[in-house]
């Protein structure tokens, strides 16, 4: 006598779970930023001229006044002049004062004055879709900003290919990327205005002058080539100027993964914070 047989049923797949979080995830990233984007496409124009100033100050001061002294001593590793050579860096430098300063002042605003973000942690949403949103609304500050230094770029250097390459606006996505992350954190820390002006000046202007922007950080001596290869920016100054002036084979590669770390590594920490949050 054959002994009777149970059916079970089987359990759902966990890929399956996974493939649902992740279509979770997304859409509410593009929610986030939906919010974001009505927010900010009435006041383009605004953000693409806020962080122009600093580089044509930038341009004019070292890439005119003292690039014509510069070029008549030494040869830049990348460009055919000490203007051409700082242009990339200038690029790097406003994607990343705005990616960052962007996030951190619109996060902090509605944290300590519209008093709205209660409402955003109450919003049924993965915590890594917040940051993700939020992220990505400050990766579009960053680009229309880079957009306009790159026209000023392209006007003195008559390179269009050279600014619009896919390798140069796959590097400028990641640099907003990390600083548009590091702006969330940033922003979920800090506790007042005031405390925003101490990381931009003990973290993002000492950054502008020592990532690679304005020399070649492979000629530094070892113990400062250490320091200066820590910063992101370096990665992105050195990238940006490889994919605009040099061939693929003297391009920088590990630049791209080393971002995309340092953006993961954010996007981790940001998430975390959203989830233990209380304001």
């Amino acid at each position: 006598m054959k002994s009777p047989s149970f059916s079970r049923s089987k359990p759902k797949p966990s890929n399956s779970r996974k493939k649902s979080l992740i279509k979770n995830v997304i859409q509410d990233t593009l929610t986030i930023f939906w919010g974001e984007w009505l927010d900010l496409r009435a006041r383009m124009t605004q953000i693409a001229a806020t962080g122009l100033i600093s580089p044509l100050i930038y341009i004019f001061a070292f890439g005119l006044g003292l690039g014509s002294t510069i070029d008549r001593s030494i040869t830049p590793t990348a460009g055919d002049s000490y203007l051409e050579f700082i242009l990339p860096g200038m690029v790097a430098l406003s994607s990343m004062t705005i990616s960052f300063g962007g996030t951190t002042f619109s996060i902090c605003g509605d944290r300590l004055f519209n008093k709205t973000f209660e409402e955003l942690l109450l919003l049924p949403v993965h915590p890594l879709a917040l940051h993700l949103g939020k992220m990505l609304a400050g990766i579009l500050r960053g680009l229309m900003t880079s957009a306009s230094v790159i026209l000023v770029a392209v006007l003195f250097t008559g390179k269009i290919w050279s600014f619009l390459n896919p390798l140069f606006i796959l590097l400028l996505v990641l640099n907003c990327a990390v600083f548009a992350g590091l702006g969330v954190i940033v922003g979920l820390r800090v506790k007042s205005l005031e405390s925003v002006g101490l990381y931009n000046n003990f973290l993002i202007v000492p950054m502008s002058f020592l990532g690679g922007t304005f020399f070649d950080p492979s000629n530094l001596p070892g113990f400062l080539k250490v320091i200066v290869y820590c910063l992101p920016l370096t990665y992105t100054s050195s990238g940006l100027r490889s994919a605009a002036y040099l061939d693929l084979a003297e391009f920088p590669w590990q630049a791209i993964p080393i971002l995309l770390a340092f953006a993961i590594v954010f996007s981790g920490i940001g998430a975390y914070q959203f989830s233990h949050q209380q304001d």
